[in-house]
């Protein structure tokens, strides 16, 4: 296939997700049997973020930059599953580039992926050869694998004489300027609940002004109150308040979200932890000594920062080239051709 033929397949690919076909909505609906936390709002959610990329002009442009290669390599690719087809955007890395793929899917995946890989092959026969599902990696070139901390040794350990990009735990962070309008702050419960705060790219920390009323902020995601009819949820929620209150522990309440002042970066679920501050240098400054904890920043305020920020609302919402991490993806494919 010619790199116009890979861009023109998943063009439609986008296409067909978007019109959601009757096995597709099956599948979406069934997801949540499989893993409660792939509820019919969040794949449709993760379905439209990706659909809404695979456009001929985004992925003419996003791969200008690189050559029209059909490569011999292969690349192992061990996908996380901790949101609605998180490891989409390797696959199509991978795939778009001219490399062949070795995929092993998480077992959280609910057979989305596999859904999505399917359609690619009606669409694209070529594809047939281009990717294989795999219950364990061997006979591959480079691996792309995501996973814990816990699990980027064992990755380390296994892959780390192949070329190798591997991911490890990140969250996301939001900093509040105090300024801030109540649809602002909706915007930013998106950044915080959507996927329930599961992602990498979920803000799971505030930065806040010294004395800035914590009602504001209340008042601003009120409309994500109903985030506690999900039982799992509503279970952590239940057991940190548990925990909270038993210690002694300061913190703020609304009803389905937790603040605690903590300095760590990732909180738990249902949870967010804040620091206040009194300028935005001091922040700044935080924010440079833990990049290597940070996805992505989401806030209205202009910050000097090394990690991507984001206003409010769009840290779920990646563009093709908001690479995981950081690191460019293409770039480390084509390095190794």
């Amino acid at each position: 296939m010619t790199k116009q033929q890979r861009i023109n397949a998943f063009v439609k690919l986008g296409e067909q997700l978007q019109q959601r076909p009757e096995d597709l909505i099956q599948i979406i609906q069934f997801a949540q049997h499989k893993n409660p936390w792939y509820t019919p709002q969040n794949v449709e959610r993760a379905i439209h973020a990706i659909a809404a990329n695979l456009t001929t002009e985004k992925l003419t442009q996003w791969l200008t930059p690189y050559p029209d290669l059909s490569s011999t390599k292969t690349v192992g690719l061990i996908l996380a599953g901790n949101i609605p087809l998180v490891g989409f955007h390797d696959i199509l890395c991978v795939l778009i580039s001219g490399f062949k793929a070795k995929i092993k899917i998480s077992s959280d995946d609910a057979g989305l992926t596999t859904y999505v890989l399917n359609l690619l092959k009606q669409i694209e026969p070529s594809f047939l050869d281009a990717f294989e599902i795999v219950d364990k990696l061997k006979d591959f070139d480079l691996v792309i694998a995501t996973g814990s901390n816990n699990t980027s040794r064992y990755f380390d350990y296994y892959f780390g004489a192949k070329p190798h990009i591997i991911r490890r735990n990140r969250n996301s962070i939001a900093v509040i300027g105090g300024q801030e309008s109540p649809e602002q702050f909706e915007a930013l419960g998106h950044d915080i609940f959507d996927y329930f705060g599961l992602g990498c790219r979920s803000v799971s920390k505030l930065f806040i002004p010294k004395d800035y009323p914590i009602a504001h902020f209340f008042e601003g995601i009120a409309t994500f109150n109903n985030v506690t009819e999900h039982f799992k949820y509503n279970n952590n929620y239940d057991y940190n308040k548990s925990i909270y209150l038993i210690n002694g522990d300061k913190h703020f309440d609304n009803g389905f979200l937790l603040l605690k002042e903590d300095e760590r970066t990732a909180s738990p679920l249902a949870v967010v932890y804040y620091e206040t501050y009194e300028t935005i240098a001091e922040v700044e400054n935080k924010l440079k000594l833990t990049k290597e904890n940070i996805q992505c920043i989401v806030s209205e305020v202009t910050l000097n920062v090394p990690s991507p920020v984001f206003h409010f609302g769009e840290s779920q919402c990646p563009a093709l080239d908001d690479f995981a991490d950081g690191v460019n993806t293409l770039d480390f494919l084509f390095a190794q051709q």
